[in-house]
């Protein structure tokens, strides 16, 4: 099986190769170039009349799609998938909100078996309980805890090995021993729905912590006095920031100051609900009733934002609109996330690299998109709910 893209601009490890080609064998990246390209016989062509050609996007964040909620099993997180691949996300992290331990318990057990069937899931997120009460967010403030041991321990025997990241507020008491232990177990510690300051955050960077949780959503802000987590992260060259870009979360002037002042470390999340891809109306986000108007889902009578309708290919068009090159944008949407939770191997179109490409017209809309060399031919059909 070999597919040849060819007349593309391929956006790809910071830079931009006009006039490319790549072709793809046997689900991975056989070669690329420029200019006219040598063809095979049998092989499928496609004409990418000059459109954009990056890496499939990774999402490291999201909670579900498509009117699915990835907390209510199996195949919701197959439709919830299969809803977010159309629109570019060849690969993903199953995030879970928090939830009683028996819930959370069999729910990363489920993610496990799914990762073993499909390398598309590239395991879970957990999402809580170790949050401060006080920046729950949408998260049951009943069900919150503090990370004992003895429930890290739980949690790690479900997940089998496929844990990829845990947030916490490392203000908790317990979060220094909890974070050695994931460190160790090579997970992806992230600092989030917290209260700490600055200076906490920091020394949770330094002791591991490699991940800040949706930049200034769910914790303190920037004051020039007390500059909090975000500017702790901003200053540590290993911690990758996630941003939602949906234009709710963060502004997007705010979006754009961090590109600039974290060039390779911004991962463009989407932290979608079932909602994305669905119209408003009334859905629950774990153990909470959430209420989507405009696109926009807050906590049933409140003004707490309840995750988002966002998808990665609108994502991507809102910051290139609010400034950012194209290729940071890119990055921020494959190898940045990909390097967050410890997958070097994926977020490139390097030859030898799994073949996951998205194919994208002159207004960054999906044309095409291909997880390991085979195209899903829904891809592209659908319009955003969030433009």
């Amino acid at each position: 099986m070999s597919t040849l893209v060819r007349g593309v601009r391929l956006v790809d490890r910071g830079a931009i190769v006009e006039d490319a080609w790549v072709r793809f064998t046997d689900g991975r990246v056989a070669a690329r170039g420029t200019g006219r390209p040598p063809t095979a016989a049998g092989e499928t062509v496609v004409e990418g009349g000059g459109g954009v050609l990056t890496p499939g996007f990774i999402d490291i964040h999201g909670h579900g799609g498509g009117g699915s909620a990835f907390d209510d099993g199996a195949d919701a997180v197959r439709r919830g998938r299969a809803f977010h691949r159309r629109h570019g996300t060849t690969r993903a992290v199953i995030s879970l909100v928090t939830a009683g331990s028996a819930d959370l318990l069999a729910r990363l057990a489920m993610i496990a078996r799914l990762a073993s069937e499909d390398d598309t899931i590239l395991g879970s997120h957990l999402e809580g309980p170790f949050l401060d009460p006080g920046h729950h967010g949408a998260h049951d403030p009943d069900l919150l805890r503090a990370p004992a041991p003895a429930t890290v321990e739980d949690l790690l025997r479900a997940g089998a090995g496929t844990i990829r990241q845990i947030t916490l507020a490392p203000e908790l008491a317990g979060a220094d021993a909890a974070i050695a232990r994931l460190w160790n177990a090579g997970v992806t510690v992230a600092v989030g729905h917290t209260d700490a300051d600055a200076a906490t955050a920091a020394r949770a960077f330094e002791a591991g912590a490699r991940v800040l949780t949706h930049a200034f959503n769910a914790m303190r802000g920037i004051h020039h006095r007390h500059p909090g987590p975000v500017v702790a992260a901003l200053r540590n060259d290993r911690v990758v920031l996630e941003v939602i870009a949906d234009g709710v979360h963060v502004h997007p002037d705010v979006v754009a100051m961090l590109f600039t002042a974290a060039p390779d470390r911004i991962a463009l999340i989407t932290d979608a609900m079932a909602a994305a891809g669905s119209r408003d109306g009334s859905y629950t986000l774990g153990a909470l009733a959430v209420d989507v108007q405009g696109g926009v889902a807050r906590v049933q009578g409140t003004d707490t934002i309840a995750g988002s309708t966002l998808t990665q290919d609108a994502a991507l068009r809102r910051v290139v609109a609010a400034g950012v090159a194209l290729p940071a944008a890119v990055t921020a949407l494959t190898a940045t996330p990909a390097r967050a939770v410890g997958r070097d191997d994926l977020g490139h179109l390097d030859v030898g690299s799994l073949a996951d490409a998205v194919l994208l017209d002159a207004e960054l809309r999906v044309r095409r998109v291909w997880t390991a060399g085979v195209a899903d031919a829904a891809a592209g059909i659908e319009q955003d709910i969030a433009p």
